[in-house]
């Protein structure tokens, strides 16, 4: 019985860790719209940004001249990558139940209108977004970035 009781504990612990593993794979978001060259570099491997493809944390967007990409997070933040960007996704947490959680982002090139979604909502200062001359911290807003084409 002793030895039953033990398999038991071990087999939930394992089962609560691989949900915890799960949890931490969700995709940030999620493609919703895609024109003209865009990819998603992840791991330095580009793949094309089709609608439905999964945005993952530390994922590149880049578009071409004729590209644009529209993006859905998870929290409901909805970002448009305009043509000729490179815009990084940093970071990104997001607790459904709480709407707690963490997102930076960096727009090294090109241009991003941003509507935010329930995090920086629920938690002011969680959300910022860099580019190669400042930071912008997010309280709940709409707003557009342009990063002039001299930047590499």
């Amino acid at each position: 019985m002793i030895r039953f009781r033990h398999i038991c504990i071990a087999a939930a612990t394992l089962l609560a860790l691989s949900g915890q593993t799960q949890a931490a794979e969700l995709p940030a978001g999620m493609v919703k719209t895609s024109k003209g060259q865009a990819v998603i570099e992840r791991d330095g491997k580009p793949s094309p940004a089709l609608p439905g493809a999964a945005l993952m944390r530390s994922d590149r967007i880049v578009t071409g001249a004729d590209g644009s990409v529209g993006v859905t997070l998870r929290d409901e933040t909805l970002l448009s990558v305009g043509p000729n960007s490179h815009v990084w996704l940093e970071k990104f947490a997001f607790n459904p139940t709480t709407h707690e959680g963490s997102l930076d982002a960096t727009v090294k090139r090109g241009t991003m209108g941003v509507i935010s979604g329930k995090l920086s909502k629920q938690s002011p200062g969680a959300v910022q977004f860099r580019t190669p001359s400042s930071v912008l911290g997010v309280r709940g807003t709409e707003f557009l970035i342009d990063v002039g084409a001299g930047q590499p």
